[in-house]
């Protein structure tokens, strides 16, 4: 099975679905033909466009990838992966953190 996602004008990823690849070409004819849209192919295990799309992500034609909402405006885009990185690593201990975005670090919220 492929799976495909659907882009607005803007390259914001509004749905995500599966379709047949029986065929080279089949599932996306049928997006077409039947629900219209643009359509890009997405991959579950991430083997084309970096990541598995999700409503909300973006595509970017360039990159040819799939990027994820930045979820802190500190956050930095990691042009590998196409991932969003935190400014500062993950603590390594045993503790589950969040980031504050006001504080600019980690903070712990469960000692583990």
């Amino acid at each position: 099975m492929a799976h495909w996602a659907e882009i607005d004008e803007n390259n914001i990823v509004v749905r995500v679905t599966v379709g047949s690849n029986d065929e080279p070409d089949e599932g996306y004819e049928w997006l077409i033909d039947n629900l219209g849209g643009t359509w890009v192919q997405t991959s579950y295990n991430a083997t084309i466009r970096k990541n598995f799309a999700g409503v909300g992500f973006s595509y970017d034609p360039e990159r040819d990838a799939f990027i994820p909402p930045k979820p802190y405006d500190s956050w930095i885009l990691d042009e590998d992966t196409c991932l969003w990185q935190a400014p500062l690593p993950y603590p390594e201990d045993e503790g589950t953190y969040t980031w504050n975005e006001e504080l600019f670090a980690w903070e712990l919220i469960d000692n583990g």
